[in-house]
């Protein structure tokens, strides 16, 4: 396919693969109808990769997490970043962990939830509050202990069903297959599914951060992994610019 690309063209294209690692049938639209942004785009896309403290190996961990989070399932990016990460050293216990981490994303809903539930209650006088059982308060406790703080939302689920809580925290404390994720990644993971726009919850974002600073996560990589979950906006260009090309190729078509 590239017989037919300029010399400016193979410049450019020979350029985003240099900074990004990969290219694809998007990027060779791109290519074609506007230049310009693509290459824009590859010098914005790598620089939080080239300019942070984070290896190669969590920049794609975290780029899997990503585009595996049920709020994106971007199934041909996840494949990329699995293989990127493979390539820069993770493991596939280290992969597997990333999943796991994306499956409790759900909970930032559920919290969410009884947070606007518990507001409700309160403004309309129905809020029934009773003192936790010793059971209650254990879970609770443990969950401090796992969390590094208590959700607002866990004393209403405490008291409406102890046993969801009990398994909740069983499935957030299983134990990774193999050598799993050390806890800083573990920590940049949680920021990233928290605080990326198609996931965004603040509280849960709050909660990540303070825990990955009481962990002792330095500053700049925090904010690597903040300018990383920006460029999931580039999937309309992935998705978009294929199916531009096929509907501009069909109407071209006699």
């Amino acid at each position: 396919m590239d017989a037919d690309l300029t010399p400016d063209q193979r410049r450019r294209k020979d350029a985003f693969i240099a900074a990004r690692g990969y290219w694809r049938p998007w990027t060779d639209v791109l290519l074609r109808t506007h230049p310009e942004f693509l290459e824009r785009y590859a010098r914005y896309a790598a620089r939080p990769a080239e300019a942070g403290p984070l290896p190669a190996r969590t920049v794609e961990l975290v780029y899997v997490a990503l585009d595996a989070s049920a709020t994106h399932l971007f199934a041909s990016g996840l494949a990329l970043h699995i293989g990127l990460a493979l390539d820069k050293g993770a493991r596939v216990a280290e992969i597997a962990d990333v999943l796991r981490l994306a499956t409790a994303q759900g909970l930032h809903g559920t919290f969410g939830g009884v947070r606007l539930l518990m507001d409700e209650l309160a403004a309309t006088g129905a809020s029934r509050e009773t003192a936790l059982t010793p059971e209650q308060a254990a879970l609770k406790t443990r969950c401090g202990e796992l969390l590094g703080e208590c959700p607002d939302a866990l004393d209403l689920l405490l008291r409406d069903d102890p046993v969801y809580v009990e398994r909740l925290l069983d499935l957030l404390d299983c134990p990774a297959p193999g050598e799993g994720l050390d806890e800083t990644t573990r920590d940049l993971i949680d920021i990233a599914l928290a605080c990326c726009f198609t996931g965004y919850d603040e509280a849960a974002g709050r909660a990540a951060i303070r825990r990955a600073l009481a962990h002792g996560v330095e500053v700049p990589a925090i904010l690597q992994v903040l300018k990383m979950t920006a460029h999931l906006g580039v999937h309309a260009c992935s998705v978009g610019l294929p199916a531009l090309a096929a509907e501009a190729n069909a109407r071209a078509s006699p």
